[in-house]
């Protein structure tokens, strides 16, 4: 590596010359990102915080391009269309939201053949040779329900908002839910809608339940539907349940009012958006020759009663709370999974 070369790299990403990572051997790989949705607040802050590491890291040099494609809609047969795209453009790594675990894995699996580095987040792929940052988001949904048996000692019924239909995701923390129900018999679910993550597709879906409901004590979701459900709730004139939160500013600020009001509590998680970045210095580590572990997995952010007001003046207006990874983050992530 050139003195020239090692100055720009070190001066890109501060502590990792600690790591003794060689930023010159990716100058000039492609990294390419496939997302199948941007339609909630959770995905715009996802690419807003890819945009902005990526960005830098292309002007440093670290990489000749990390370049966005989101499909048109949230089907299967177009991302494996632009995965497949993706391929004969030439990229050498492609980070990837995926639509399916497993339906998109035939895509998947010709881009490794063809020597391009796959690393999928959030939404995860179960192909073999594709990597994996993931959250233990089935641990997330039976957390939910630990949580609500605190607030809601005496049990009771359950709405269950659900995610984007068919993603890994949706599946984990549903099947979360149900074990943490499994775990605390005092509650039942009593009726489940589908909010693809949305405030605006939750209200009207949980709308549309609710009258033929019977009580509901409490929600659980996946992030992206808790203000619309209170406003739901609101609108029918039914009692205000304890509400589990997705990190996103209108929820908290909600939930700031209503703790104002009368002490109301609940507990919010979710994973942070910027976890698209983790990705990104992931598929960079691997260009530059890491051992890398197929699969890394990272805590999801987590609010409290008692500290969910300092994170929200953080938080811009109708996005969530997220954190951008470094590529020492990674390094460290990755060190942490090898152990």
């Amino acid at each position: 590596m050139k003195p020239a070369i090692l100055i720009v790299a070190m001066s890109a990403i501060g502590s990792a010359m600690l790591a003794g990572s060689a930023l010159a051997d990716t100058t000039g790989k492609k990294i390419a990102f496939s997302n199948n949705y941007a339609g909630n607040s959770w995905r715009q802050a996802m690419l807003k915080s890819y945009d902005i590491v990526t960005k830098k890291a292309v002007a440093d040099k670290v990489v000749a391009a990390a370049d966005v494609f989101t499909t048109a809609d949230k089907e299967v047969p177009t991302q494996a269309a632009q995965i497949q795209n993706l391929i004969l453009q030439g990229y050498d790594a492609i980070v990837i939201n995926a639509s399916s675990p497993d339906a998109l894995n035939g895509a998947i699996k010709q881009a490794c053949d063809a020597g391009i580095v796959v690393v999928s987040f959030d939404g995860i792929v179960s192909e073999p040779c594709a990597y994996r940052v993931v959250v233990d988001f089935k641990d997330m949904g039976k957390q939910e329900v630990a949580q609500m048996a605190k607030f809601q000692p005496k049990g009771g019924n359950l709405l269950e908002i659900r995610g984007l239909a068919g993603t890994s995701i949706d599946e984990a923390i549903h099947n979360g839910i149900l074990e943490g129900v499994k775990d605390h018999p005092e509650f039942k679910i009593v009726g489940s809608v589908t909010g693809d993550w949305d405030q605006t597709t939750a209200q009207k879906a949980v709308a549309t339940v609710l009258p033929s409901l019977p009580e509901v004590v409490g929600v659980v979701d996946q992030g992206g539907d808790g203000y619309g459900a209170a406003q739901a709730f609101a609108a029918a004139g039914k009692p205000r349940p304890t509400i589990i939160m997705g990190n996103r500013q209108d929820e908290l600020e909600w939930w700031k009012e209503q703790k104002a009001k009368d002490g109301y509590t609940t507990w919010s998680a979710s994973i942070a958006p910027g976890v698209s970045t983790l990705a990104f210095w992931v598929a960079q580590q691997v260009l530059d020759g890491k051992k890398v572990p197929h699969d890394l997995l990272v805590p999801y952010l987590a609010f409290t009663q008692a500290d969910f007001e300092a994170e929200l003046p953080k938080i811009p207006k109708g996005s969530v709370a997220s954190h951008e990874y470094t590529q020492q983050d990674a390094i460290d992530a990755i060190k942490a999974n090898m152990k």
